[in-house]
């Protein structure tokens, strides 16, 4: 081993358990979604630590959006990794993952328990009509602010609604990138490259390539061996690899691929992911719950396969395109074809917020009377999520 590689290994080992410690923190205090806990993290990694500079991490953040997954967790990667190599990546993925992820685990065993049926239930149901509709409008607000756009999300919208399933997602995905790329003009500037450690040019692009061919061969893999565990990686993975424009997004790619029967029902699904709302950290965490609720591989090692698949795309996309970003941040094409993947990713989640989070929903007066509080509650009124998610469960327990 070289000394450089040596140097390097040693701050790797030496810092991770600095990093470990101060992600756990966050991961244990940052309620909100990404956009709080990127706040969160601006202010106990930047201002209080002082690991990065003002810049670096808002060109951090920057490529964050521009990358598919969940884009807090990936600033949270992508500073391991400039701080300590691909070990502090790892440090930094754990500490801010495994708060919620247990907490999650937890809720699936008492589920199971309790029985997945009761007015509690049904009120987390409706925490989940509030969440996403808020999700959808803010999004919409932000990612499709002229009239080609918001075009563009309604007949993604309406091609999403009568094509159900993973391939019409992939497909709405697919073309909103094109649209933008033929038609959209987007204004941009390129950011600075970021300071700190950075993946060298080959390994940037074998973890591309790794990418690419899981996301290919996967699904190949998983219909040759009829193998559950497979499966639910495959399907994991992918959801990881599609999810623009937040961790809500990832709602329909999950529910078309493992609700269904002797799947998970629908009521589970939603159960779940209103309670992932209550907790702090990643949204993604939501798939600890799903993979230890669902059919075989399920508990602890369903929930520890679910985890490591969804978050697995981010990590080899921050990793791969860290040392590349400046060059990709400064392409107007580049741009142009994620304004369209945007805008076609809020259709996506619009056509998924009336079926099946309202359809499984809103049954009754009752319901669509408790549905509207919360979501006034959570859009109007800024109450935290965690707390609209527990007034709604309570609600629903004494009212429906």
């Amino acid at each position: 081993m070289s000394d450089a590689s040596r140097d390097n290994a040693e701050l790797s080992r030496g810092n991770a358990r600095e990093i470990f410690a101060a992600f756990l923190k966050l991961g244990f205090t940052s309620f909100g979604g990404p956009v709080a806990h990127l706040g969160y993290f601006r202010e106990e990694l930047v201002r209080r630590r002082q690991w990065l500079g003002e810049d670096a991490y808002a060109n951090l953040v920057a490529l964050c959006q521009f990358l598919p997954g969940p884009a807090s967790s990936q600033v949270g990667m992508a500073i391991g990794l400039m701080r300590a190599g691909p070990l502090g990546m790892a440090a930094a993925w754990l500490g801010f993952t495994l708060p919620s992820a247990i907490l999650m685990l937890a809720f699936a065993y008492g589920a199971t328990t309790i029985g997945m049926n009761g007015g509690w239930l049904d009120g987390l149901k409706i925490a989940a009509v509030a969440v996403v509709a808020d999700a959808v409008i803010g999004m919409a607000r932000n990612l499709c602010p002229d009239r080609a756009r918001k075009t563009l999300a309604l007949i993604a919208a309406a091609f999403a609604a009568s094509v159900p399933g993973a391939w019409g997602q992939i497909a709405v995905i697919a073309g909103g990138g094109l649209v933008g790329l033929a038609l959209l003009k987007v204004e941009g500037k390129a950011a600075e490259m970021p300071v700190g450690y950075l993946p060298g040019r080959n390994a940037s692009l074998t973890a591309f390539a790794v990418f690419v061919v899981l996301l290919a061969g996967l699904p190949l893999l998983a219909g040759a061996t009829g193998n559950p565990g497979v499966a639910l990686f495959d399907t994991l993975y992918r959801a990881g690899s599609l999810v623009f424009g937040g961790g809500h997004v990832v709602l329909p790619l999950i529910e078309a691929e493992l609700v269904h029967p002797g799947g998970l029902t629908r009521e589970a699904f939603l159960a779940g992911y209103g309670a992932a709302q209550a907790v702090p950290g990643p949204l993604f965490s939501f798939a600890a719950y799903v993979g230890a609720i669902g059919p075989a591989p399920n508990g602890v090692a369903g929930a520890v396969i679910a985890l490591i698949a969804a978050f697995l795309p981010s990590a080899l996309l921050v990793y791969a395109a860290l040392r590349f970003w400046t060059r990709l941040a400064g392409e107007p094409r580049i741009r142009n074809a994620m304004a369209g993947i945007n805008a076609a990713v809020v259709g996506l989640l619009g056509a998924a917020f009336w079926d099946p989070v309202v359809t499984s929903s809103i049954t009754s007066g009752r319901a669509l009377a408790l549905a509207l509080l919360a979501y006034a509650a959570l859009a109007l009124w800024r109450v935290p999520a965690w707390a609209v998610v527990a007034g709604a469960a309570l609600a629903g327990a004494a009212l429906l």
